[in-house]
């Protein structure tokens, strides 16, 4: 019935194939659907080998063109699994190693450290050794790193197999004890744990501590009590053998005989695997050939053979064949007994495995008495080229091991020298930025403390020449008030004498005396009212001398009218009460006039200049504008003098507006707010 399935659902692909041969490749929905139905038919153990490597092809094909990710490397470790099953090895390195490379590119540890398993057992079953110890303890590292106990474990025996199989049993038995250690503390491990205990007995027997092997077969046994465990392995089968070769070992091959039996009767055996059906139905004839039982025999041992030779199992054809030689060789008959050796021998030598040269020289040497000698002499060489080739193996794997953990060391101190180094870049990055935002922030501290004494500077600059101007202005008032004082007191007082004097002429009768008289008197008051008006004017000058911040300005003015050729046009405003203006800013205004004056002398060349002092509401207006050659205010750089009048502006809490072209020159209107409650406007004393 599954072959009819089968055959239907190739006819169905075939001719799905051929009904769409002419039309473009699939979409992309149609090949994933396909996917599933090609890994499938390349795992069918009814088709021909070409059919299922045709099929892993085609989803192999699949998988290429899809996107690099973690499902895409599981699905190519499927097609790596059927390549294994069909045993086409080249494909399955070629698979192996793409995942190892798309791993590594993608950082992928878990696949990574799998591909090293996959390529550990290519190595393996290709008979090279070296290189899949290696795989095999890269992969050791990476579950390590990654913490992957399972797995770790699975690597573990795996390499404690390889192990075995080049005869370094000492480090085979430390690696099984190592994953043993794991999986005791792990659950649902049965599996790994019959494997750890069933290698164990296998290492053991060959050690000839044949009481210690029967306990770890025993043990292996006794995981088996797990149902998760696949009935199809037929483990018990595997470990009854095993026992079984134990006995065999011990010379007591009742007890050996009875438990290949037990092997034999398992369900399902011959199916599910015939191998081992055909390993443990070779030593059950063996051990009833040992027990002197001949029912059966030969016919047992032609049985298990003509089984090998159908499966090609090079190792039990050996075994099997001086199986028969012993036997013929007991039967006395000596041409079938070297005859059988013989094939056996040559059979080793063509599988050029070591162990199995040697049992067939035993055993021929045993049943040709005429050439012992060679043979014995052959089997000393052999055996200690086989014992130099393990211990040269054993300490291959030890300088792999010394070399990869040299490697991982060196890497590890350079991690350390690199971490080292980063931190120590990173400190003196640190203190580099802390010592340049320290050094910053110190100067801007400089810098502002600077302004600070500067300004103060400029208000006692300041004040020193309104002290100055006031006392200069003392001076003059007090020297015009004697002045007044003279002209009123002295001059006044005795030309009202000299009235007096004229009026006592009415008191003379003579014509020309009240002419001359009204006269004088007319002179006199002309004289007394000029004499009033000057003292008048001079007090006056007082109050108007009181706001010296103007005739400071005024002296600025004066000083560029007499020094430079430009037309300077002023325009002060006379009511603004500067009394009522605070120092700093009459301080910042007069710095701001006199830094505009020395750019338009300076840079802008100007023919003509004009300043205007306004009071408007709210705020002082000054405008400063010139004809000169002006320049672009958005593309040019502030120099030291602009930037010093925005400055000082921003002190006074006013804005500016700047306007320039080589046109029309330059335009400054700087507008200062002052307080409301000031009228500046008020002009009563």
């Amino acid at each position: 019935m599954k072959n009819n399935y089968s055959i239907l659902l190739l006819l169905f692909v075939v001719l799905f194939g051929c009904t769409n041969k002419n039309r473009k490749n699939n979409s992309l929905h149609s090949s994933i659907d396909s996917l599933p139905v090609y890994l499938s038919l390349a795992n069918d153990v009814n088709l021909p080998f070409k059919d299922k490597q045709d099929y892993n092809k085609k989803a192999f094909t699949i998988i290429i063109n899809q996107k690099d990710d973690s499902l895409n490397k599981v699905n190519l470790f499927k097609v790596a699994n059927r390549y294994y099953n069909m045993s086409d090895w080249p494909s399955y390195e070629e698979v192996s190693k793409l995942i190892l490379e798309r791993s590594k590119n993608s950082y992928d540890s878990i696949h990574m450290a799998k591909a090293y398993t996959y390529l550990g057992d290519y190595y393996s079953l290709r008979a090279v050794p070296d290189s899949a110890f290696m795989n095999y303890f890269k992969a050791e590292k990476v579950y390590l790193r990654t913490d992957d106990k399972y797995n770790l474990a699975k690597t573990f025996l795996s390499k404690a197999n390889l192990q075995f199989s080049v005869g370094d049993l000492f480090e085979s038995e430390i690696t099984v004890f190592k994953a043993l250690r794991i999986l005791k503390q792990q659950k649902n491990v049965s599996n790994l744990l019959y494997d750890s205990y069933n290698l164990l007995g296998v290492i053991y027997n060959e050690q000839e501590e044949f009481n210690k092997a029967l306990e770890f077969h025993n043990k292996a046994l006794g995981t088996l009590g797990d149902k998760s465990i696949a009935s199809d392995l037929q483990l018990k089968a595997t470990s009854l053998n095993n026992i079984g070769f134990v006995y065999l070992s011990t010379y007591n091959y009742k007890q050996a005989k009875e438990s290949f039996q037990k092997g034999l009767e398992q369900k399902n055996l011959f199916k599910e695997k015939t191998t081992l059906y055909a390993m443990l139905l070779d030593n059950f004839a063996y051990s009833r050939f040992k027990l002197k039982e001949s029912e059966g025999l030969p016919e047992q041992f032609y049985k298990a053979l003509k089984i090998r030779d159908s499966l090609n199992l090079t190792s039990g054809i050996i075994l099997n064949k001086m199986h028969l030689s012993e036997y013929y060789s007991y039967k006395k008959d000596t041409l079938k007994a070297i005859h059988y050796s013989e094939e056996a021998l040559g059979l080793s030598r063509k599988s050029n495995r070591l162990r199995n040269i040697l049992e067939a020289l035993k055993q021929i040497a045993v049943v040709d008495p005429k050439k012992a000698s060679a043979y014995s002499k052959e089997y000393i060489q052999i055996n200690e080229k086989l014992q130099k080739e393990e211990r040269k193996m054993g300490e291959k794997f030890s300088r792999i091991e010394y070399e990869t953990n040299e490697i991982k060391d060196e890497n590890t101190s350079l991690n350390i020298q690199n971490r080292t180094l980063m931190y120590v870049f990173s400190i003196c990055g640190l203190l580099g930025v802390f010592f340049y935002a320290y050094l910053t922030q110190k100067s801007k501290n400089r810098e502002l403390l600077f302004k600070q004494q500067q300004q103060v500077a400029n208000e006692d600059i300041y004040n020193l020449m309104i002290s100055q101007q006031n006392a200069i202005e003392t001076i003059r008032i007090k020297e015009k008030k004697k002045v007044a004082q003279d002209l009123h007191d002295g001059i006044l007082g005795r030309m009202f004498g000299v009235r007096i004097s004229l009026d006592s002429l009415d008191k003379i009768d003579d014509a020309t005396a009240p002419v001359k008289r009204k006269k004088y008197l007319s002179d006199l008051r002309e004289i007394e009212q000029d004499i009033r008006e000057i003292s008048h004017d001079l007090n006056k000058e007082k109050s108007e001398l009181i706001n010296n911040f103007a005739v400071i300005v005024n002296k600025l003015l004066e000083n560029q009218k007499g020094t430079f050729d430009s037309k300077l046009i002023t325009n002060i405003d006379s009511s603004i009460r500067w009394d009522l203006v605070s120092n700093s800013i009459k301080i910042n205004l007069y710095r701001i006039i006199q830094e505009a004056l020395q750019n338009c002398n300076k840079y802008a060349h100007a023919k003509t200049i004009k300043i205007e002092l306004k009071n408007e509401v709210n705020y002082l207006s000054l405008l400063i504008a010139d004809d000169g050659v002006g320049f672009n205010v958005k593309r040019t750089k502030k120099g030291i003098g602009l930037q010093n009048i925005f400055y000082r502006t921003k002190e006074c809490n006013g804005t500016i507006d700047v306007k320039s072209n080589k046109v029309e020159g330059t335009n400054i209107v700087i507008k200062i707010p002052i307080d409301q409650k000031i009228n500046l406007q008020n002009n009563d004393n």
